[in-house]
């Protein structure tokens, strides 16, 4: 039996919590180490890194070209997004080898992620992946290798004006049986927007009005559609996220939803700009139909990954850099109180020194520049009394004034 002198090679990435997986952001930067621990002196050549990322997608289909003549399509593409290649053990120049002693070894690297990656996705028909690869070669030894893999999420904040727009719409459909007409039925929903987070509810406002002769029942769900690209060709797979199933609608009668809530379980973010793996989300609103095919109604979903701010109307961005303390509303009465009576703010002296106009001994150098001017302060003063009688009547001897002269 050969006696390995290396006992332990792993690779280590900050931030992962034992051998879980650590979630890094575009255009962050990852950092980790290689631990090496040896039981004897060891000869080495070299040790290097690599780290990967690539959007991949496979599938085959079976095709026909005559009655007995029959083969397979195969379809695969794939988009690479990481590529970073380090050495953290470089041989000597003189052609030699690295001799490292017994004991404990560790190799740090960092590198820095491009600013657009696709999420990490796994998929029937393709998947998103990113990993970091350790290789050390030794001299008349196996490449020793370790790999771990790092998840990315691509930030999608729903506090945008396009995915906080509302999104409504309205469908019908004509019920038939045996070509005979039983009515018609119609659907209208609206969702007060188009982004949302895992964990929200969507609050459901709908419609339903059953002009047929049998009873029908209403359905919503959110679907999530993943579509494979290859070769111009799409290969699409759909699943029910989550649904719920409304009470049944007796004939002729009309269903009204004030906001039935739907929670959106835990489900990975869209992935809109890849260009070989999409993964999307829409609200059915479907209407089972006795006797014929359903009538569906489907509303755009978008899975986000920063959730909506307080406000509705501000980015992230715009939330971390501004606060507003609401915490002075609190304090306001529900009932102001009155104003306080004029003799208990001011007293009888303070009013007629108030009035009294002023000694010009007191006024000192007021009124010695160009462009100052004393101006009596009447703050205090009450206001005048009612009365019906005119304080300044019109003088008898003075002519009224002809208004056509």
């Amino acid at each position: 039996m050969i006696f390995d002198r290396v006992k332990r090679f792993l690779l280590m990435l900050e931030g992962a919590e034992r051998d879980g997986p650590v979630a890094f952001s575009p255009g962050q930067a990852v950092t980790g180490r290689v631990v090496l621990e040896l039981a004897a002196p060891t000869r080495l050549g070299a040790l290097s890194l690599r780290a990967m990322g690539a959007a991949c997608v496979h599938w085959t289909e079976s095709r026909s070209a005559g009655s007995s003549t029959a083969y397979t399509q195969s379809y695969s593409d794939q988009v690479e997004f990481l590529n970073h290649r380090d050495t953290l053990l470089a041989p000597p120049d003189n052609g030699e080898v690295t001799v490292l002693q017994a004991g404990r070894h560790e190799f740090p690297f960092t590198f820095q992620l491009p600013e657009t990656l696709a999420t990490s996705f796994e998929g029937k028909h393709g998947n998103v992946r990113y990993w970091v690869k350790a290789k050390l070669r030794r001299p008349w030894a196996t490449v020793k290798k370790v790999k771990k893999e790092f998840t990315v999420i691509e930030p999608i904040d729903i506090n945008t004006p396009a995915l906080l727009a509302p999104q409504a719409g309205a469908k019908e459909k004509l019920a038939r049986a045996w070509y005979c007409n039983r009515g018609q039925v119609s659907v209208t929903a609206k969702i007060d927007r188009k982004g949302y987070t895992p964990g929200e509810v969507i609050p459901i406002f709908a419609e339903i009005d059953n002009c047929t002769s049998r009873a029908v029942v209403p359905k919503a769900a959110i679907i999530q559609t993943q579509t494979f690209i290859a070769r111009s060709t799409k290969k699409q797979k759909k699943s029910v996220v989550t649904s719920m199933v409304g009470d049944s609608i007796a004939a002729g009668k009309r269903e009204v939803w004030h906001g039935r809530a739907l929670k959106i379980p835990p489900v990975g973010p869209s992935i809109l700009q890849c260009r070989i793996i999409q993964v999307e989300y829409s609200l059915k609103v479907c209407v089972d139909i006795p006797g014929t095919s359903k009538l569906l109604l489907e509303l755009p979903l978008v899975i986000g990954t920063i959730p909506l701010h307080p406000f509705g109307s501000r980015t992230s961005s715009v939330s971390s850099q501004y606060s507003v303390n609401l915490e002075w509303l609190s304090s306001i009465p529900e009932q102001p109180e009155a104003p306080p009576e004029y003799s208990a703010v001011v007293s009888g002296s303070d009013a007629e020194q108030s009035l009294a106009p002023p000694c010009r001994s007191d006024l000192g150098s007021i009124l010695e520049g160009p462009f100052f001017a004393y101006i009596q302060e009447f703050r205090f003063r009450p206001p005048p009394l009612y009365s019906e009688v005119d304080p300044n009547p019109t003088s008898d001897h003075i002519r009224p004034r002809c208004m056509t002269c």
